[in-house]
């Protein structure tokens, strides 16, 4: 773990929600065009906000790091794995303590592409949150180049082996412990490779049936699929439930004034409420 602060913090802004609920935001920050700016502002808007736990892909570089806790001091533990470059590209922000972090790499497989220099893995922490412990894994698969997720696809069968290592990931943590594993998952929503990792590592997806793109629509790619998910594992004895829409979706004004999207994909922020 590198960059995680143990501090006091103040608790949930506007204290509006109840004690069991929590604000947990994921979104990919697209690691190319005019990042410090886009960066800049997502961290402010981030700052601004209720959420208690944030976790970011493709933020690529310590200095985006730096340049995204620069911008949201008001989340006083931080963490990610990497030096110059962050394993991954991935980034965990958080109101409460994280006790621990570690980032688990995906296997390297064919075909070759530039990618592999983005080390895929997941980020795997264990956040002291007022409702108690949460395991949050925060993950970026491989593209498919094809778009086409059927069984057989070359970029299909490489997910399917990320998904297998996440999956052992998942296993390996405490029943004890509710899990949340969000991110940009590179799979659709209603695939069969995703169906079979949630029953595989007994996930719920917080969004199933809701097939509305994750990824912005373009000339090119008008009707792309849902590609980043929310999915929860209860705690033994618990019930984790919750509910999720997609945010930063619309322009917002950049430090100098100009129009544009924080990135290619929406965020995604879903409400948790564990009981039981």
């Amino acid at each position: 773990m590198s960059g995680s602060q143990h501090s006091a913090t103040s608790g949930r802004p506007g204290g509006s929600e109840p004690a069991d609920a929590l604000r947990l935001l994921t979104m990919n920050t697209l690691f190319t065009g005019d990042v410090p700016a886009r960066l800049g502002a997502l961290g402010a808007a981030i700052d601004q906000s209720d959420y208690d736990i944030v976790c970011l892909q493709e933020v690529m570089f310590r200095r985006n790091a730096r340049l995204i806790r620069r911008a949201a001091p008001a989340y006083r533990h931080f963490a990610h794995s990497g030096t110059a470059l962050l394993k991954g590209g991935l980034v965990l922000l958080s109101r409460w303590p994280i006790s621990r972090c570690r980032f688990l790499p995906y296997p390297v497989t064919g075909p070759v592409r530039g990618e592999l220099l983005m080390r895929k893995g997941a980020q795997l922490a264990f956040v002291d949150t007022p409702a108690g412990e949460l395991a949050v894994v925060n993950t970026h698969l491989s593209a498919n180049r094809d778009d086409d997720w059927s069984p057989t696809n070359r970029y299909t069968r490489i997910a399917s082996a990320e998904l297998a290592r996440l999956t052992e990931l998942i296993a390996a943590i405490s029943p004890s412990l509710p899990v949340a594993v969000v991110g940009d998952l590179n799979v659709p929503r209603d695939s069969a490779a995703l169906a079979g990792f949630l029953t595989a590592a007994g996930l719920r997806d917080i969004l199933a049936d809701d097939t509305r793109p994750t990824y912005r629509p373009t000339p090119r790619w008008p009707s792309p699929p849902a590609l980043d998910h929310v999915l929860v594992r209860p705690a033994a004895g618990e019930t984790l439930t919750g509910s999720a829409d997609f945010v930063f979706q619309d322009k917002v004004t950049l430090g100098d004034g100009r129009q544009a999207y924080l990135s290619d994909h929406y965020g995604v922020q879903a409400r948790l409420i564990r009981s039981g």
